[in-house]
């Protein structure tokens, strides 16, 4: 059984816990809570994640910025990127996608999507 390390970028402790707590329902992951895209990018210079979660709007560096700087890693080109926002607009989604992110999903967040994503991307 092989263990995958998902790195949660979230800088609402609640918003944090309840996408943790939708990914602890599939088996074999490891889970990394980060509070700010800053704190997210420090584990992943320190880390090896197979699949990142990350919010768009928080404070010292958003999520758009965390992705680009992501996917400027040789390490990480290829990593899964999964957006959480309360920006549904078209355009917001579009812009993630065009900077690398390979999903999205508006708040509020349902469980089961989170889920359903996190295996998709891993392919388990």
């Amino acid at each position: 059984m092989s263990t995958y390390n998902v790195l949660v970028v979230e800088d609402s402790p609640t918003m944090r816990q309840l996408i943790v707590f939708a990914l602890k329902r599939v088996r074999g992951l490891n889970i990394v809570e980060a509070n700010d895209g800053v704190d997210g990018l420090k584990k992943i210079s320190t880390e090896k994640f197979d699949l990142i979660l990350t919010d768009i709007n928080m404070p010292i560096m958003d999520g758009l910025k965390l992705v680009s700087l992501v996917r400027n890693d040789p390490n990480y080109k290829d990593v899964p990127i999964v957006i959480i926002t309360t920006e549904g607009a078209n355009e917001d989604k579009e812009r993630a996608m065009a900077i690398g992110a390979n999903d999205y999903i508006t708040k509020p967040i349902q469980t089961i999507k989170i889920i359903e994503v996190a295996r998709r991307l891993l392919n388990i």
